[in-house]
């Protein structure tokens, strides 16, 4: 070994790292038992599914004179009224440091000042799907699924919708076969060779740690603080290798659905997203998703011609007709998951949709407009109270929604991004 890592190495290091295998998952709770006369307690859940390039807001937000349950749905969101006693839309909230109108998720579930540190024209902080992750990703295999469309249009920059601590990109997949396989399958390689694996991944681990350590002395106080960041990785790796080799003798437990076909887009690839979501939630795999949902897809699957960003710039005639098709789209898939969430049982006897909390929505409102975010709330997993239309007063920070919902799934934290305290309207 090398007394001295040059910085050549040194990426080398990193490289082999970012490239394990290993690390694509993290882990399975093991299924505890329990009968009839004694069910356990179903666990909190979390679904975060963000949208692009915003909504048509013409006939997509409600009229803001009716609130509570005495609204009327518009247009946009018609095909959501079988589910109108169980949903609540928020009008009024922001993002105060968003200034980019082509980024419609990068900072939705964080509410970060991309300009937070110095000398970098882009910074993020941790997602509220991570901090759920953190909390009551503990027991499951998977302490969190991040899925993605087949395209991005109008998303900007990230891998998916979560960020980790450090407010660094966390991967997601956009394949629902590979989804598939990740939450089902079992690995073809003989449980020996998967524990020499991780040791010897945890090998590699330790000796790039510690050249690391080696080159620290005599540093500048930028380049410790770049090196205590690619520490905090190491460990963050070390971690998901210790929940890898927690699980490894834990068998993955029988696909409640049968494998996608391969190919789907556009409104099918969201349909079979979501049967993979209720799967994941229904076999306890894990208990914090997002989903960054597909934009020029689901316009072509709808025979829409105009692209995503195009249909974005909308004004009345095709364009217009277009996005509040999409709208409509929308609803429809999100009234479809809300079925598919009341139809799956508890071993209790509720409903998976009674301890889920859902957001969909967008960091753009219409038009590359970075205020009024839409926000529909449904699910019973956050303790809100739904059923209602909300008008906040303006720009009311985003984060304070999110804030409401991780405090009503029992996690204990003070503050998420800008926040500035929690709605107490949101709460039932």
């Amino acid at each position: 070994m090398k007394t001295l890592l040059d910085r050549r190495y040194f990426l080398r290091g990193a490289g082999a790292l970012i490239a394990l295998p290993a690390l694509e998952s993290v882990g399975f709770r093991r299924f505890a038992s329990a009968s009839a006369s004694n069910p356990i307690a179903p666990p909190k859940r979390s679904v975060f599914m963000g949208i692009g390039f915003g909504v048509t807001k013409e006939t997509w937000y409600p009229d803001i004179n009716q609130t509570g349950a005495d609204y009327e749905l518009p247009e946009g969101l018609a095909p959501l009224a079988r589910h109108q006693s169980d949903i609540t839309v928020v009008q009024g909230c922001s993002n105060q440091f968003t200034n980019e109108a082509h980024w419609g998720s990068t900072f939705w579930l964080t509410g970060a000042n991309r300009y937070s540190v110095p000398g970098q024209n882009m910074a993020n902080s941790i997602s509220v799907d991570q901090v759920v992750a953190q909390q009551l990703g503990k027991d499951t295999r998977f302490s969190s699924i991040q899925l993605n469309g087949s395209d991005l249009q109008g998303h900007g920059p990230g891998l998916s919708l979560a960020w980790d601590q450090r407010g660094k990109p966390v991967a997601g997949q956009d394949d629902p076969v590979q989804v598939f396989h990740k939450l089902f399958s079992e690995d073809a390689m003989p449980l020996e060779q998967r524990q020499a694996a991780i040791a010897e991944n945890r090998s590699v681990l330790d000796a790039v740690f510690s050249q690391a350590k080696s080159v620290q002395r005599g540093l500048s106080k930028t380049d410790n603080s770049k090196l205590d960041e690619y520490f905090q990785g190491i460990r963050d790796i070390e971690t998901r290798l210790k929940k890898d080799e927690d699980w490894l003798e834990i068998p993955k437990v029988k696909a409640p659905l049968t494998e996608p076909s391969p190919g789907l887009k556009g409104k099918a690839e969201i349909e079979i997203m979501q049967d993979l979501i209720v799967a994941a939630l229904q076999t306890d795999s894990t208990r914090s998703l997002t989903y960054r949902m597909p934009g020029q897809s689901l316009l072509q699957s709808l025979d829409v011609k105009p692209s995503a960003h195009n249909v974005s710039h909308y004004s009345p005639g095709a364009r217009m007709d277009a996005s509040k098709l999409r709208d409509k789209t929308h609803s429809q898939l999100l009234a479809r998951f809300v079925d598919k969430l009341k139809a799956a049982k508890e071993a209790d006897g509720s409903s998976l949709f009674d301890h889920t909390a859902v957001a969909f929505g967008s960091n753009i409102s219409s038009i590359h407009y970075l205020t009024n975010c839409p926000t529909i709330l449904t699910g019973g997993g956050a303790k809100l109270k739904l059923g209602q239309h909300l008008v906040l007063a303006k720009d009311t920070p985003l984060c304070n929604v999110w804030l409401t919902m991780l405090q009503g799934m029992g996690i204990d934290t003070p503050q998420h991004g800008d926040s500035t305290g929690i709605v107490k309207e949101l709460q039932a």
